[in-house]
C-alpha cells in the first residue's frame, strides 16, 4: 500500500516540481525583484537592522499577536527544519553539488517573494470584535480574486495547507527526529514519538503567546549550535573550501559530469532538485510564513516585509549553505567517499549529513551532533507549521466554534506527529512535497495579482 501511494505522489511531484513550480517560483521572485528595483538588495541592510537592532529573547506576551521578532522567529522556526539538513542532502545526492547553486537562485528571488507575502499579509489581515488577528494567504487570495473563484482558490489553499503543514509536514519532522535519535542514541523511534506528543500538546494548546515565547528562544539557540559545529568542520577542511565552491558552480552548469545521463536531463535534475528542496527549505512563495508575519505588530507593512527577507537569508544563505559546504567539502572532494559522484551502499539523504560531520567529529559524535540539531530544527518547525495549519483549519471549520476546532485539530495533529516516527521516510517526504507544491499555485497567482498593492507599500515605505 505504501508503494502505491508513493508512486502516485512521486508522479504528481515530478510534473509539478520539474515544470510548474520552477516557472512560478522564479517568475514571482523575478516579478517583484523588478517591480521593487531588487528590494532584497536595496533594503537588505534595513532588514538586518530591524531584525537584530532590538533583539530580545523574552518579548511581549500577547494571546492575539506577536512582536516583529517573534513573528520572524516563528517563521524561521518553520523554515529551518529538516529541509536544511535532510532536504539539502537529498538535493545534493540526486542533483549533485550544483543543486545548491540553484537553491541560492531560488532563495535570492525568494527574498523578494517573501517581502511581498509579508506585506500583503499585513495589508489584508482582519481584526475581529474581540481583537483577534486573522491573516494569511486565504485572506489575500480572496482580496486578489473576488467572488466564487477567490473563494475556491482560498479554500483549495486552506485544505492543502492544513494537510501539508498541520499534518503531513509534521510527520516529516517527527520522522526525521525519530530516525536520527534512534540511530544516534539507540532510543526506539516510537518512544521519541510519545515524548514529542506530550511536549507538543503543552505548546499547541497554549495559544499564540506560548508558541511565540518558545520559538523566540529556540531559534537563536538552535541556529547558534549548528553554525558553530559547521564552522569547526569547515576550519578543519579549510584547504578544500575553494574546491567545494568550485564544484557548486561547475556542476550547476555541467551536472552530467557528476550525476550521469545526458546534459539536458542532468541540468533539469539539478535545477528541479534545487527548486524543490529550496522551496521546502526557505518556503518563499509557498504561503506558509505569511501566517506568522500577519500577526506582527508593526507600524508599516514594509517593516515586516524587510524582516521577512532576513528569514530567507538566514535559512538558505547561512544554515543550508553551511550544511552543504560541510557535506561537499568532506564527502565530494578528492579524498571523500563520494568523489566523482559514485554513491556507496548505505549512504542516503537520511544519513548523509551525519556521515559528513562524522568525518571530523568521529562517527558516533557526528551522528549525535546532527541528531541534536535535527531535534531542534524539526521540533521548532512542528511548532510553526502547527500554527499555520491551525489558522487554515479555523478558516475552513472554526468560524462558529474556534475553540472546539482548535482542540480537534490539535488532537489530529498530535496523532500525525506520532505516526511520523513510525512511517516510511520516502512516502512521508513525497506526500509532503506534493501538498507543499499544491499550496504554491493559488498563493503565487494571488501574489501576481496583488503587484500594485506591494509596489504601493514599497513606494510609501518612508512615510
Amino acid at each position: 500500500m505504501d508503494q502505491f501511494f508513493l508512486n502516485i505522489a512521486a508522479t504528481v511531484n515530478k510534473y509539478l516540481s520539474d515544470y510548474i513550480l520552477i516557472f512560478l517560483l522564479i517568475g514571482v521572485g523575478l516579478f517583484y525583484s523588478i517591480k521593487t528595483g531588487f528590494v532584497q538588495v536595496r533594503c537588505f541592510g534595513e532588514g538586518m537592522r530591524k531584525t537584530f537592532g532590538n533583539l530580545n529573547l523574552n518579548g511581549k506576551k500577547d494571546k492575539k499577536s506577536m512582536s516583529s521578532f517573534q513573528a520572524l522567529a516563528t517563521a524561521i522556526a518553520a523554515q529551518v527544519g529538516t529541509g536544511n539538513i535532510v532536504g539539502a542532502s537529498g538535493a545534493i545526492l540526486t542533483g549533485g553539488p550544483g543543486a545548491i547553486f540553484w537553491m541560492w537562485v531560488i532563495a535570492f528571488f525568494g527574498m523578494a517573494t517573501i517581502y511581498a507575502e509579508a506585506t500583503v499579509a499585513i495589508k489584508t489581515r482582519e481584526v475581529d470584535a474581540e481583537g483577534n488577528i486573522h491573516g494569511g494567504p486565504v485572506y489575500y487570495i480572496r482580496q486578489a480574486f473576488k467572488g466564487g473563484f477567490g473563494k475556491f482558490l482560498a479554500g483549495f489553499f486552506a485544505v492543502a495547507a492544513t494537510l501539508a503543514l498541520g499534518f503531513m509536514g509534521c510527520m516529516v519532522q517527527s520522522n526525521s527526529i525519530g530516525s536520527n535519535m534512534e540511530s544516534a542514541f539507540g532510543i526506539p523511534a516510537w518512544i521519541i514519538g510519545v515524548l514529542l506528543v506530550i511536549i507538543c500538546a503543552i505548546i499547541f494548546l497554549g495559544g499564540v503567546d506560548r508558541l511565540a515565547s518558545a520559538t523566540e528562544k529556540i531559534v537563536p539557540v538552535m541556529a547558534g549550535i549548528f553554525i558553530v559545529g559547521a564552522l569547526v568542520v569547515l576550519v578543519v577542511r579549510i584547504k578544500y573550501i575553494p574546491a567545494t565552491f568550485g564544484m557548486i558552480f561547475r556542476y550547476a552548469f555541467q551536472p552530467q559530469a557528476i550525476i550521469g545521463g545526458g546534459f539536458g536531463y542532468a541540468l533539469k535534475t539539478a535545477i528541479s532538485q534545487g527548486a524543490k528542496r529550496g522551496l521546502f527549505s526557505n518556503e518563499a512563495g509557498m504561503g506558509s510564513t505569511p501566517h506568522a508575519h500577519a500577526l506582527a505588530q508593526v507600524k508599516n507593512p514594509h517593516d515586516q516585509g524587510v524582516v521577512a527577507m532576513i528569514g530567507v537569508f538566514i535559512d538558505t544563505f547561512v544554515v543550508l549553505t553551511l550544511n552543504a559546504l560541510v557535506i561537499i567539502s568532506t564527502l565530494y572532494t578528492a579524498d571523500g567517499p563520494l568523489a566523482g559522484g559514485v554513491i556507496p551502499d548505505g549512504i542516503s539523504k537520511a544519513n548523509l549529513a551525519q556521515t559528513a560531520f562524522g568525518t571530523v567529529f568521529g562517527e558516533k559524535f557526528g551522528a549525535i551532533f546532527v541528531a541534536v540539531c535535527l531535534l531542534f530544527f524539526a521540533f521548532s518547525t512542528i511548532l510553526g507549521w502547527n500554527l499555520f495549519g491551525r489558522i487554515n483549519a479555523n478558516y475552513l471549520f472554526g468560524r462558529k466554534n474556534p475553540k472546539a476546532c482548535r482542540i480537534v485539530y490539535s488532537i489530529i495533529a498530535l496523532i500525525f506527529v506520532f505516526l511520523g516516527t513510525l512511517a516510511s521516510n520516502d512516502l512521508v517526504w513525497e506526500l509532503t512535497d506534493m501538498f507543499n507544491n499544491l499550496m504554491v499555485i493559488p498563493n503565487a497567482l494571488a501574489l501576481f495579482a496583488l503587484g500594485a498593492v506591494v509596489v504601493g507599500v514599497f513606494k510609501n515605505r518612508g512615510k
